[in-house]
């Protein structure tokens, strides 16, 4: 039944204002970047806030591609750290948390202990001793060790175990075991589909931190050809002289465009997963 008080149309009305104002708000500060790209470093000195797009785009990108390193090598590099993190990550911790729920084995309790006091622990602790036992293996500029690591991700097991606890019924597990499937089948057929909102929601995080993280590969990767778009976008501040502000605009833009597609890729499976806690039986 539609309410048609005067009052109820008022209501509406401010909260759709309040929405799309949000939403400008939220796209105000990328419309700027992009249109600083495609801007000169004279014309984004003398005026900051342009919201027209400029006509030095090719000349951008012409600086941008003059460095000394590939930029679109480095978006290659940057993407494929970032799907192997969040495939590993989502994967491995689905399938951890999974056997904490549907499990009872004798030291799960001091196992998902033992994971809450990992979380405790900040990553910026074992990055040097990280970097040390890299090098002494011969694992320096090289992918893996950006990407390996993702399965040990203690943060996603406890969202995915929480998830598994609200979501998961023991009574569909026993049924496929009844029916003869393996525990790998009953995991990739029957779990994974039930935890696509839970996997879509870490599989943002995890793309978002990996594809923005910067120490790590700067202290693990010295090859030029193997550099990554944060790294990149770092390297054209330029000399103290001349900093060129549009190729550095340019090159952001270039860094943010892959979050844009991974979250509004998997936002319908956050919906939909938002959707079916909603509903009651």
């Amino acid at each position: 039944m539609i309410d048609k008080r005067p009052g109820a149309y008022v209501f509406k009305t401010i909260v759709y204002a309040s929405c799309i104002l949000l939403g400008v708000i939220s796209i105000f500060p990328f419309w700027i970047m992009f249109m600083n790209a495609t801007r000169s470093t004279p014309e984004i000195q003398q005026q900051s806030i342009s919201l027209l797009p400029s006509i030095h785009l090719l000349d951008n990108l012409k600086i941008f591609d003059g460095k000394s390193f590939n930029p679109f090598m480095g978006f290659l590099n940057s993407l494929i750290i970032s799907v192997g993190a969040t495939a590993c990550a989502t994967y491995f911790s689905s399938l951890t948390a999974y056997g904490i729920v549907a499990y009872n084995w004798k030291l799960r309790k001091p196992f998902f202990t033992f994971i809450l006091i990992v979380i405790m622990i900040p990553a910026q602790v074992v990055n040097i001793g990280f970097y040390q036992f890299m090098w002494r293996i011969g694992m320096t500029n090289s992918f893996l060790p950006l990407i390996l690591p993702a399965i040990a991700s203690p943060a996603i097991v406890f969202f995915m175990r929480q998830y598994l606890l609200s979501t998961l019924s023991l009574d569909i597990v026993s049924s496929a075991r009844i029916d003869g499937a393996r525990e790998f089948r009953i995991f990739n057929s029957i779990i994974l589909p039930m935890m696509k909102p839970a996997i879509a929601t870490q599989a943002i995080f995890v793309f978002v931190a990996s594809w923005n993280n910067f120490f790590l590969p700067l202290i693990l990767l010295t090859d030029n050809n193997m550099f990554t778009m944060p790294i990149m976008v770092s390297l054209l501040r330029g000399d103290i002289y001349r900093t060129e502000l549009g190729a550095v605009y340019l090159g952001l833009s270039f860094s943010v465009l892959p979050l844009f597609v991974i979250y509004f890729s998997l936002s319908k499976y956050i919906i939909a997963g938002v959707q079916l806690g909603g509903v009651k039986e």
